[in-house]
């Protein structure tokens, strides 16, 4: 099972692996206070992609084609993901305000439909 939880919110036992999924560290979050297992910065969007996006919804199914095809092509940066959600429940951790139109968002999406 794959979780989305903000990384403002506080870690629960129900969490499984928790993954920040984001090129940045977030703002105002102190490196020692975020509990994370690992930080996958390869698979957050490319700062090209990042800035052209601006979380922007309207632009909402050109970044999720544009992100799809940067995963295909650094698949392996998803490995510790793979590998750990075939054991127990993982959490991507995101830091948008935007809960519906993120990174994190469609990250679970393309685990989900491309899952083997």
């Amino acid at each position: 099972m794959i979780q989305l939880k903000r990384v403002y919110e506080l870690a629960t036992s129900q969490d499984g692996t928790r993954f920040l999924v984001e090129r940045l560290w977030p703002r105002g979050i102190k490196k020692e206070s975020l509990r994370f297992d690992a930080w996958l910065k390869d698979v957050a969007p490319s700062t090209e992609l990042r800035q052209w996006f601006a979380h922007d919804p309207a632009k909402w199914e050109g970044f999720q084609r544009r992100y799809f095809a940067e995963l295909d092509a650094h698949v392996e940066a998803l490995a510790p993901m793979r590998k750990a959600v075939r054991k127990s429940s993982v959490t991507l951790l995101f830091s948008s305000h935007d809960v519906v139109h993120n990174n994190a968002v469609a990250l679970k999406r393309y685990l989900t439909s491309r899952r083997k």
